[in-house]
């Protein structure tokens, strides 16, 4: 047996045919094209942390496919905001409001710089997923396929984004 001059640890040693692993941005450095900042993702890291209940139990709904085949994300940045969830795909965002967020100007001001971006947002209340989880998943669902139209009520909003962009249908 020979003796190696290096620990490689337990890994096999390559044969020429894998791809490396990229590098995470932190050692890759925050100015490489279309990538987000350090801070930006330190904070979406801090923000998945403190969910809050109706956000950890969505999110048990949402991840790993389970939603119609469809992949969220949960606390995206966009731009200077973060959502809740997001489906890139089909470049729709889930908020969960609590009643602070009634009537509120600054999500008004949230939601038209996302549809301006091309992303649908749908706003439901966090109570609503303790109280009718089916129901908020088949809402989404129905928003995420295309089968909600524009629609503002006191127990939801969705706005169609503003426009259309080539991965949307």
């Amino acid at each position: 047996m020979g003796v190696r001059s290096q620990d490689q640890g337990s890994s096999p040693p390559r044969s020429g045919g894998e791809v490396a692993r990229a590098e995470p941005e932190t050692v890759r450095g925050a100015d490489a094209p279309g990538r987000r900042s350090p801070q930006s993702i330190a904070r979406a890291r801090s923000l998945r942390r403190g969910d809050n209940m109706a956000e950890a139990v969505l999110w048990n709904e949402l991840k790993g496919r389970k939603l119609g085949g469809h992949k969220f994300a949960r606390q995206v940045p966009i731009g200077p905001y973060f959502a809740d969830f997001c489906c890139r795909e089909r470049r729709l965002v889930v908020e969960l409001d609590g009643s602070q967020h009634a009537e509120s100007d600054y999500d008004r001001r949230r939601d038209d710089f996302m549809c301006e971006r091309g992303f649908s947002v749908l706003r439901m209340w966090s109570a609503d997923v303790s109280r009718d989880l089916r129901g908020v998943g088949e809402t989404i669902l129905a928003a995420v396929e295309g089968r909600l139209e524009t629609v503002t009520t006191s127990e939801l909003r969705f706005v169609k984004a503003r426009r259309e962009t080539g991965k949307v249908r």
